[in-house]
């Protein structure tokens, strides 16, 4: 199967404004290596000899907009967890879970610093064609 993306570079204002919210977040999302990388705070997901990441530098001059990363669930029980723990590590502008289209089940909230997240499920009714 081919890859969709390599990898994700996140801006925040502060890293340590963010830092415990995806200390908590990347792990349970299957980013599980913490990879020390002097000025980013780095998590890499392993799937065989393919590694994905997701990085977060600061940029000072940073303003969240409308752009929102949507990560993938397995189900919608794992929606409802992984939200769960969205909130236990300070998710804000929290909306969900809950279907957004009978097919379509989504959480949607901010990082500390405003970035758009999303966790989200489609059933097998979305994907069969």
């Amino acid at each position: 199967m081919p890859r969709f993306f390599d990898h994700v570079d996140l801006r925040v204002r502060r890293l340590d404004e963010v830092r415990g919210f995806y200390e908590i977040l990347l792990p349970a999302l299957g980013f599980t290596r913490d990879a020390r990388i002097e000025g980013w705070f780095q998590f890499e997901g392993n799937n065989g000899d393919v590694t994905e990441f997701f990085g977060i530098t600061e940029s000072a001059a940073h303003v969240p907009n409308e752009n929102r990363i949507a990560f993938w669930a397995e189900s919608i029980t794992e929606v409802d967890r992984l939200s769960a723990l969205a909130i236990q590590a300070g998710a804000r502008q929290v909306e969900g879970p809950g279907f957004e289209t009978p097919a379509y089940y989504a959480v949607f909230f901010e990082d500390p610093c405003g970035n758009r997240l999303e966790i989200c499920h489609r059933t097998a009714s979305a994907t069969q064609s």
